[in-house]
Formats: structure tokens, C-alpha cells, sequence
């Protein structure tokens, strides 16, 4: 008796370790323009077949972090549910003369500059609330920046888990060796947002990574 009492006991502790549902709440870190929201429209329409938000090649589209909870991603048998954030572009230094160089007014400018500071601050402030981080970097420039290796070391003193997403790769002028050889601690995924490229192996690997 005592035999098949354990018999039944070891079947649904697989049982409960087979269906088990993997859950984490993962943010989308990375400078301005690298791809975030791209990123998030990318897996919110392959799981959910809706968008995420706005994206634009003026800096700091993304001024306020959007959530977006109980996005079930399965691949290759793994599936993990995410609660993800697309989060505003982290820069060390944020000046409205970047905007009016891309035609807009100096008050609007100015504006513009004070809610992506406010959205840097708000970025920062999620990482105490997170289990984990997506950090892309644009593939086609140089990836040893401040806001880069300030933004990692943030994260490495927090213990979050990391996985660096080498963005743009269908750019002729792109490069993960860059990223890989600057950040050779974390792991890292190289993709097209813009294009779905090997978007399915990111998928891999967030379900491996943080589940």
C-alpha cells in the first residue's frame, strides 16, 4: 500500500511539474531607438494580434511605461505567461535640442524633454518590481555606451535576470559580435523586431530564460 501510495504521489508531483504554468513580469529596457516598442508590438501581435504602442523615429516616443499583462508565449513546449512593460528609452542626459532638431518648437520641445526625464525616472523605478529584463540594443551601433553599461550594471546589482536582444540585424551596417564581445556575462538573442527576424529563437529563449 505504502508502494502505490507513493506511486500516486510521485505521478502528481509530475503532473502538477508538467502543467504547471510559468508566469513572469519582464520589462523592455534599452536606449531610445533601439527597437523596444517595436519589440513589443512584435510578440503582442503574435500572441494577442494587437499593438502595443506608437513608435517613431523622433527620440523618446515612449515617454510613459505601458503594461501589458497575461501574454502566454509557447514554444517548442515551453510556454510562460508575461506580464510585460515596455518602458521609456534610458539616456544619461536628455536635452529639447534634440527635438528641435527634428522640427519641433522650442516650447513643445522643452515639453517633450520634461516627460522623457519624468519616463526615465518611472523606467527606473520598475526595476524593483520586475523579474526580469529585456535590453535591446540597435545591432548597427556601438553597443559600450553610458547608458548601456550604467543601465546592465543597474540591473546586475538588483540580481535581475538579463537577456540582451541584438536589434536590427537586417541592417547591413548591424553587428551582435559588437554586443557579444562588450556584454560577454549575459546572454544574447539577435533579431529584427521590424521584420520578424529569429524572432521565433528570442521566443526560445525568453521561455527558457525566465521560466
Amino acid at each position: 500500500m505504502d508502494i502505490i501510495r507513493a506511486i500516486r504521489m510521485n505521478f502528481t508531483s509530475w503532473m502538477r511539474w508538467v502543467f504547471r504554468k510559468k508566469k513572469a513580469r519582464i520589462g523592455i529596457y534599452g536606449p531610445p531607438n533601439a527597437g523596444k516598442t517595436t519589440l513589443a508590438n512584435r510578440i503582442l501581435m503574435d500572441w494577442c494580434g494587437e499593438e502595443m504602442g506608437s513608435v517613431s523615429e523622433i527620440p523618446h516616443e515612449t515617454r510613459k511605461a505601458t503594461r501589458r499583462d497575461g501574454v502566454l508565449i509557447n514554444s517548442n513546449s515551453a510556454t510562460i505567461e508575461l506580464d510585460i512593460i515596455d518602458t521609456p528609452g534610458m539616456a544619461t542626459k536628455i536635452d529639447f535640442k534634440e527635438f528641435m532638431s527634428h522640427g519641433m518648437d522650442e516650447a513643445d520641445s522643452k515639453r517633450r524633454a520634461k516627460e522623457a526625464t519624468e519616463g526615465v525616472i518611472e523606467a527606473i523605478k520598475w526595476l524593483d518590481n520586475l523579474d526580469g529584463v529585456l535590453l535591446v540594443m540597435d545591432a548597427t551601433e556601438d553597443p559600450y555606451t553610458q547608458v548601456n553599461v550604467t543601465v546592465i550594471g543597474n540591473m546586475e546589482a538588483r540580481k535581475l535576470p538579463l537577456l540582451v536582444v541584438a536589434n536590427k540585424i537586417d541592417l547591413p551596417t548591424s553587428s551582435s559580435i559588437r554586443i557579444k564581445a562588450a556584454f560577454p556575462q549575459h546572454p544574447v538573442v539577435t533579431i529584427s523586431a521590424l521584420e520578424g527576424k529569429n524572432i521565433d529563437g528570442l521566443y526560445q529563449t525568453i521561455a527558457n530564460h525566465f521560466g
